[in-house]
């Protein structure tokens, strides 16, 4: 923090009884490692403590910015916060890092209350701080687990709350060692705070249940086990659920685990101590199975969701696909949208269909987003009616966003496509329901009868006189006094001899309510008449002010007036608020079919103006087809400005190539192509268009993808042991319907423990899981595993079938020059290009020719050292596909060859004869070679 930016600090403005008062009440606080508290001062806030020296590290950047409170051993560290300051730090602590709360505290001297305080999952008392200028983005969600073990089998129960959807839900299910499905379901709810008994949270089995939950990014908050008690669930849920309450007790009565957690749920974030919840709230079953799993290193590996980090927005899924238009609303399905792609064939189909309308008819597509870029955040707008906190601001915006309905259903309405009935069922029908006179049309006469809309454009949100009688009384007066006071001006001004407003002003302010005022410079014309008729009542550098008694009783009763003006417009606005929020459930079906449109249009609009179009994907089930994908692109990488994309196919076939091994260089876009592939997946999997020119694909329950590991050595693991922990979720959770994606594994320890390792997880993916897959690898020893299995393939009903790629580069031979070609070819890469590209990197001349002469010395000490020296040459490109049993098993054979040779009686025999013996030999040979790879190379 420089100079400029340290003089702009508030001024830390306390006197010694003050701080001396304020220490005193801080010393009694608890102490809470993970809470960051402010204190509100009214033009700014003050932190201490620890907290004081965290934020000035954190969002100072500098020491410098603390200040001392007090003074010897009992002085604390301080540090002032502007309001704008304070929103940013508020945003990063419960938006963006979620390992902290905060706790807003409003007072004086030793008497401190706290007025507020935030969790990662529970920001509501925040939000009109957090997102005053900014849309709220995503529903943050708590859960509560509950893990349950017997006999190596967990048993989890789950609960999760929404806040802003008002949404329960409750799950349980078996889960394994690695808690892959905790970690799923959290990716999927968007998880930012989970609740877990004390016990559990310390007891050593849950080490790996704390660890997925880090992964996920998820703050953990202990409770006590009182909490996790649902005796008296159905009776809480009975008074928070709207609707029927008969399904309660069973949906309950299902569970073993799962109603502890929803008690605990209901415990943190006290629901039944405000009353507005009562009845507002909806309860559902949450089903793994609905959703394809995504875990938290998939999430990562596709670039799902949005980072600080990102350049800029394209180089996230979700920054690219973001096209909404509504405030919020969009932004926030989308984010729920990508976090639980379908698995239901035709749920898919119905949103391709829509979205294929919307690609189709360009100008449908653009009335309609001009229309919902006027459409207000309702979600948050009817949370804040249900909750009381809405003025008639929110009731504005409320109608400002009614009146746009009639524009979208009458452009839907205009669409005469091949969807037209699908979108009458989808959308028209129900906008027809909400907007008949009964519902929204109600809602909007009651706005236009009830607000003074002529004042909003003057920023005034009123109450409009002619709405009530009384109120309409009380503006006559009004208007009535406010004559009387301008007749009396005018009077005073002819009796003074002066000219209205010019040099006589009628004055109003808080201290003398309505006065005469006129400058020093007018006053010796006045002054007899000021000291015999009036009463002066300040004399200033600007002027003189004065009064009389008329005036002064004029003034009294307009002020009385405004005053039960006032009072009465709040009784009348607490009035029309209360009457709107009787329209909640309607604006509830509005926002859910509005957000559904908007990220609809998104996906339409994105898919249309792309240089190169996206296409719609031929949706199969998971058991049936394959994976296609002709000329597929990376949306992300090609979205770059200094990127030319190269397309590549990609076809995921049972029986011939459902496991494929890509070898090639560094830099020659293995990684972009295996993650395209499970980036087109998921888009499709949502309802998208997808980069490529043609693409069928099979739904898959889950993605796993391992690229990269990210070093963790802040939580103790290492790279290899992270790269390690990530694949066993792989192998104990992907089944034969999953995408697997491996990128590099195994380079994190020796080369021969690294070979043998991803040999092993190779051949236990497609003979045991069976999944679709594809493993990018710079062993290229691994090519060998295509031939080795495509024996037992033609024999057996294996669907595996492992084929070999390679992405292309090209080397010239005069210059050596490594040209990369991005193309993805049939076949194993025949030679190792590190060297090459350590050149590309500017490597010394000295080092790149030791390194040459150093990885010559290796290969002459493998067996090809000691082939014949064309046999060697005609074997370079293949050396590292060969099997050292075969290799073994073929110099056998050859040495029997040699020996069966010399023992030939060549000089007794004619040269026929000889001939006739050799060539008998040489076919023998041939037959056994069929078998050997090694002894192929020599015919």
């Amino acid at each position: 923090m420089n100079d400029e930016e340290q003089s702009k600090l508030p001024e830390f403005k306390l006197d010694a009884k003050q701080a001396q008062g304020f220490l005193s009440f801080f010393k009694t606080l608890p102490s809470d490692a993970r809470a960051v508290r402010f204190f509100d001062r009214r033009d700014y806030y003050t932190a201490h403590g620890e907290n004081a020296t965290f934020i000035a590290k954190t969002y100072y950047h500098t020491t410098t910015a603390l200040r001392q409170l007090g003074s010897g051993s009992g002085a604390i560290s301080s540090v002032s916060v502007s309001k704008n300051m304070f929103e940013t730090i508020a945003r990063d602590l419960l938006l963006e890092r979620t390992d902290h709360t905060i706790e807003l505290y409003e007072g004086s001297g030793s008497n401190w209350r706290l007025v507020k305080s935030g969790t990662p999952g529970n920001i509501g008392s925040f939000e009109d701080i957090l997102f005053a200028n900014n849309e709220m983005q995503n529903s943050p969600v708590i859960a509560a687990l509950v893990p349950n073990f017997r006999e190596n089998v967990c048993t989890i129960g789950l609960a999760y709350l929404d806040l802003t959807k008002r949404m329960l839900g409750l799950a349980e299910f078996l889960d394994d060692s690695h808690f892959t499905n905790v970690e799923s379901v959290l990716v999927a709810l968007g998880c930012k705070e989970c609740i877990l008994p004390i016990e559990s949270a310390r007891s050593s089995e849950c080490k790996s249940l704390l660890d997925a939950l880090s992964r996920c990014g998820v703050m953990i908050t202990e409770r006590k086990k009182t909490e996790f008690k649902g005796r008296d669930l159905v009776e809480d849920l009975s008074r928070l659920v709207k609707g029927s309450l008969e399904p309660i007790p069973d949906l309950v009565s299902g569970f073993e685990v799962a109603p502890g957690a929803l008690a605990s749920i209901l415990s943190y974030a006290e629901l039944l101590a405000d009353e507005s919840n009562y009845g507002n709230y909806s309860i559902r079953q949450y089903n793994l199975d609905n959703y394809m799993r995504l875990d938290s290193a998939a999430m990562r590996a596709l670039n799902v969701m949005e980072s600080k980090s990102d350049a800029n927005k394209n180089f996230s899924l979700f920054g690219l696909l973001n096209r909404t238009c509504t405030a919020g609303m969009g932004k926030r399905l989308l984010h729920m949208w990508l976090k639980q792609p379908l698995l239901d064939v035709n749920e898919i189909n119905s949103r391709l269909d829509l979205v294929q309308a919307f690609v189709e008819d360009t100008g449908l597509r653009q009335d309609l987003r001009q229309h919902l870029k006027r459409i207000s955040d309702i979600e948050r707008l009817v949370r804040n009616l249900e909750k009381k906190r809405a003025g008639l601001l929110h009731v504005v915006k409320l109608y400002q966003s009614s009146i746009r309905l009639p524009y979208i259903k009458s452009a839907l309405e205009r669409y005469d496509g091949q969807f037209a009935s699908f979108i009458k069922e989808r959308f028209l029908d129900k906008l027809e329901d909400w907007t008949d006179d009964r519902h929204l049309n109600k809602f909007i006469g009651l706005v236009e009868t009830s607000v003074d809309l002529d004042q909003l454009e003057n920023g005034e949100y009123m109450i409009s006189p002619d709405y009530d009688s009384t109120l309409s009384a009380m503006k006559h007066e009004q208007e009535s006094l406010e004559k009387q006071i301008d007749n009396l001006h005018r009077q005073i001004a002819n009796d003074l001899d002066l000219a209205v407003n010019k040099t006589l002003k009628l004055d109003k302010g808080t201290q003398f309510g309505h006065v005469f005022r006129i400058t020093k410079k007018e006053e010796p014309k006045v002054r007899k008449k000021l000291n015999t008729h009036f009463v002066v009542l300040e004399t200033r550098k600007d002027g003189i002010k004065f009064t009389n008694s008329e005036l002064r009783k004029l003034g009294d009763r307009y002020q009385k007036i405004v005053d039960e003006y006032k009072n009465y417009q709040k009784e009348l606005v607490a009035r029309v608020v209360q009457t709107a929020a009787t329209f909640s459930e309607v604006f509830e079906g509005v926002a859910g079919l509005l957000s559904e449109l908007d990220v609809l249009l998104s996906f339409a609009d994105l898919a249309a103006s792309c240089p190169t179009p996206y296409t719609r994907p031929e949706i199969t089930p998971p058991d049936v087809g394959d994976v296609i994908l002709q000329g597929s692109r990376h949306p992300c990488v090609e979205a770059q400005d200094w990127v030319n994309f190269i397309p590549n196919d990609c076809e995921l076939v049972m029986g011939k190539s459902w496991f494929q091994i890509i070898t090639g260089p560094n830099m020659g876009g293995k990684s972009t192509f295996i993650r395209q592939v499970g980036v087109n997946i998921l888009m499709a999997q949502i309802g998208s268009f997808v980069p490529c020119d043609k693409a069928n694909i099979s739904v898959r329950d889950c993605i796993f993808a391992r690229v990269g590991a990210g070093d963790c050595q802040l939580r103790g693991v290492s790279t290899f042991m992270q790269e390690m922990l990530e694949t066993a979720s792989i192998l104990k959770g992907a089944t034969n319907k999953s995408l697997i994606i491996i990128d590099e594994l195994g380079r994190g320890t020796s080369t021969y423990d690294g070979f043998g390792l991803a040999w092993a997880i190779c051949e236990h993916i497609f003979e045991v899981i069976k999944a679709p897959t594809l493993f990018a690898t710079h062993f290229h020893e691994l090519t060998a595993l295509a031939n080795e299995t495509s024996d037992d393939e033609r024999s057996s009903d294996n669907i595996a079938g492992v084929a070999n790629y390679h992405v292309s580069a090209h080397i010239d031979s005069a210059s050596r020059k490594l040209t990369m070609l991005y193309k993805v070819e049939p076949g194993p890469c025949d030679q190792s290009f590190g060297i090459h590209v350590a050149e590309f990197a500017n490597f010394p001349e000295s080092v790149v020719a030791l390194a040459r002469e150093k990885a010559a010395e290796l290969e002459d000490f493998s067996p090809m050292a000691f082939m014949p020296k064309d046999a060697k040459e005609g074997a370079t490109k293949r050396k590292r596909e060969l099997d050292l049993d075969d290799m073994s098993r073929g110099a056998a054979r050859a040495s029997q060859f040699l020996q069966n040779f010399s023992e030939l009686p060549l000089e007794t025999m004619d040269f026929e004869q000889a001939l006739q013996h050799v060539s008998q030999l040489r076919n023998d040979l041939e037959k056994d070679a069929v078998n050997s790879r090694w002894l192929q190379q020599f015919f």
